[in-house]
């Protein structure tokens, strides 16, 4: 059966990568189906060693990697039901658009293998390929901003409950765990190639027994969370007449009033309210007509209630939008805005800021803006004024409700840049808006969330609007979580951190570490093999 498939891919190569690439893409979540992906990287790499030509090695992988980052990134499309300046169809076409553009970070890898290594035995292309495919991916996480959604290693992520082959992480990152990835999937080739498709099944075997190896019991420090995911549906995020019912809705899970010490955790776009002082006061009354007892002209009011309802030993972190203020032909009026997170005490004062780094391209600003606006294109989030990126990284120190990373929404999917080195946190806050993300987003978006944990040695909470909320123990499992579609908090004791690990000393040089070691054996040992034969 396995030599009629051979036949029937090699008589029809273009097409099948396509077809591999597709499946590959089922090993990520929701799906969790590596058992049929690594087979199907193992399948490229066949293709690729039987290609006569660099070029067109470069095209199957091209190939490769446009179907699977395609299906991958479907969710990008259902984005653009939500906005009503583009039509929503043009979802379905921006995102194999998009992947014409990302295929070709596997495709110059592939290129660099078969360069380095076509006529190396299999496994030392592996290898080398293995550290291209390291390399190229590190650069798709920076190259115009970056945008490393989804990377390859999150195939070996194990089920909520274990981390499968991410534990590698702390001494890797997630970009060498790609390279694991394919590497094993080099090593299914050889086996298959030597002693036939049955052969397969133990390693297959072997694999699903370190998937789902327990990770070690869940050690708690002592610091109390109180994490709400209200379930504020997409479509009503902008409606000013629901903003009434959605405050009450975060009251109401929150518990007001709690006379216990705690960090409160809120989402993204939890709040609708300027919070800051000092902004000209049509900002502050966009909705003030809508219910005019509640008050929404006044900052201090919006901080006063806020800070009732978390309770007086508390601290609240959420979501807000910050303004930036200039004077602009006279006028003083708003020139850009941060995605931003403040703490907020039990007094109703702002304590700590922290702005968004990484914003969402096509989402939170329009890349090449004089280019694509005439054409019709804009962003997707609702708005004219500009979103500014803050500087990167950083720790809010809560005093007795600890030290606070936080990564907004997006950028906690960038390996490496997700906590301040020289002020190592006790945990990381990622509050994000998950409602236009459709099906395969979310668990996307949460399964980054835990490569992210594993890596640094820090637990992550994830607060969302409508799903997945979670927390995130440093192994890497989902201790606790709310569900898409739900309203519910959660609460109990935050996870206790690991100490610092390799990763987060060293960052992504750990990763072109491995790459090197891996493009060094895979060309040595075919040289040394050749020397003893000799």
């Amino acid at each position: 059966m396995f030599d009629r498939l051979w036949e029937i891919a090699s008589q029809r190569p273009a097409l099948s990568v396509v077809g591999l690439g597709l499946i590959a893409a089922l090993g990520y979540p929701p799906l969790h189906m590596w058992w049929v992906a690594l087979p199907a990287i193992a399948a490229l790499i066949a293709l690729l060693r039987a290609a006569p030509t660099a070029r067109l090695a470069a095209w199957y992988a091209w190939l490769f990697g446009w179907a699977h980052l395609t299906l991958a990134n479907n969710w990008i499309a259902t984005a653009f039901t939500y906005q009503t300046d583009m039509p929503a169809i043009l979802g379905w076409f921006a995102v194999p658009m998009l992947c014409v553009y990302l295929a070709l970070y596997p495709a110059v890898a592939v290129l660099g293998a078969y360069w380095l290594a076509r006529r190396a035995p299999a496994f030392a292309f592996g290898a080398v390929l293995a550290g291209c495919w390291i390399v190229l991916e590190w650069m798709r996480g920076w190259v115009f901003t970056g945008y490393p959604w989804p990377p390859l290693g999150l195939i070996a992520l194990g089920g909520w409950e274990t981390p499968g082959l991410a534990r590698l992480l702390p001494y890797m990152g997630t970009y060498a765990l790609s390279g694991v990835v394919v590497l094993i999937a080099a090593g299914f080739y050889v086996v298959v190639q030597r002693w036939g498709a049955l052969a397969a099944l133990p390693v297959l075997g072997l694999l699903a027994f370190v998937m789902h190896a327990a990770p070690p019991p869940l050690e708690e420090a002592d610091i109390a969370y109180t994490l709400v995911q209200p379930l504020i549906p997409q479509d009503e995020i902008n409606d000013g007449s629901k903003f009434e019912e959605q405050f009450a809705r975060i009251a109401d899970l929150t518990e007001p009033g709690r006379a216990t010490s705690r960090v409160v955790l809120w989402p993204e776009s939890a709040i609708p309210d300027y919070l800051e002082d000092g902004y000209p006061q049509r900002y502050y009354n966009q909705v003030t007509a809508i219910n005019p007892l509640t008050r929404r002209g006044d900052p201090e009011f919006a901080r006063s209630r806020i800070a009732t309802v978390i309770g007086p030993e508390s601290t609240l972190l959420t979501g807000v939008i910050n303004l930036d203020i200039d004077v602009v032909e006279g006028r003083r009026r708003a020139v850009s805005a941060r995605n931003s997170v403040i703490a907020l005490d039990a007094h109703g004062k702002i304590t700590h800021h922290y702005a968004k780094a990484h914003l969402v391209p096509f989402g939170e600003y329009l890349p090449l803006r004089s280019l694509l606006e005439p054409l019709g294109l804009s962003r997707l989030v609702a708005g004219s004024i500009e979103y500014r990126p803050g500087p990167g990284a950083r720790t809010l120190d809560l005093g007795e409700h600890g030290k606070a990373g936080v990564q907004i929404c997006y950028e906690i999917v960038f390996s490496g840049h997700v906590a301040a080195r020289d002020d190592r946190p006790d945990y990381i806050f990622n509050p994000s808006n998950d409602g236009w993300f459709g099906w395969w987003g979310p668990p996307q978006h949460l399964a980054q969330a835990r490569l992210r944990a594993i890596e640094e040695g820090l637990p992550v909470l994830r607060s969302t609007t409508t799903g997945i909320s979670a927390v995130v123990d440093a192994n890497g499992v989902v201790r606790q979580s709310v569900a898409t579609g739900k309203a519910g908090a959660i609460e109990g004791m935050i996870p206790r951190a690991y100490a610092a690990t390799w990763f987060s000393r060293l960052g992504n040089a750990l990763a072109l570490g491995w790459a090197g070691l891996l493009m060094a054996l895979g060309l040595g040992v075919p040289r040394l093999l050749a020397l003893r034969a000799s």
